[in-house]
């Protein structure tokens, strides 16, 4: 295996406050879902009762999704986030049973705030 085919550690690349500057600068433009998505795994992530496994599962997928130049670059457009939006789903599917209800709502809340009324989960 080459150096270059060596997977990225993108747990590495996740840190609170890139997670926040870019779900505030992209949220419209990734769009609604894969900002639901990452805000859900963001608030599971918070909680002291996500297992450690979990949160390793989680902190690559959103250090994935900060990381702008991944399998599809985020400003291709119409296509940029599908690959982003493959790896949170990918992530929340496998920490779901750690999913609270408490969690989604802070995601659900976040997503009013930013695109309006009509955000159902």
């Amino acid at each position: 295996m080459a150096e270059n085919d060596v997977p990225k550690d993108y747990g590495a690349e996740y840190s609170e406050e890139s997670f926040w500057t870019k779900v505030g600068a992209f949220a419209l433009k990734a769009g609604r879902e894969v900002v639901r998505m990452a805000l859900i795994l963001y608030f599971c992530l918070q909680d002291r009762d996500t297992p450690a496994w979990a949160k390793t599962v989680i902190v690559s997928a959103l250090g994935y999704f900060i990381v702008p130049l991944d399998a599809i670059p985020d400003l291709t457009p119409g296509v940029g986030y599908a690959d982003d939006l493959g790896a949170l789903a990918m992530a929340l599917a496998a920490v779901v049973a750690h999913v609270k209800p408490g969690h989604r709502r802070h995601a659900k809340d976040k997503l009013k705030e930013w695109f309006g009324d009509g955000c159902d989960d």
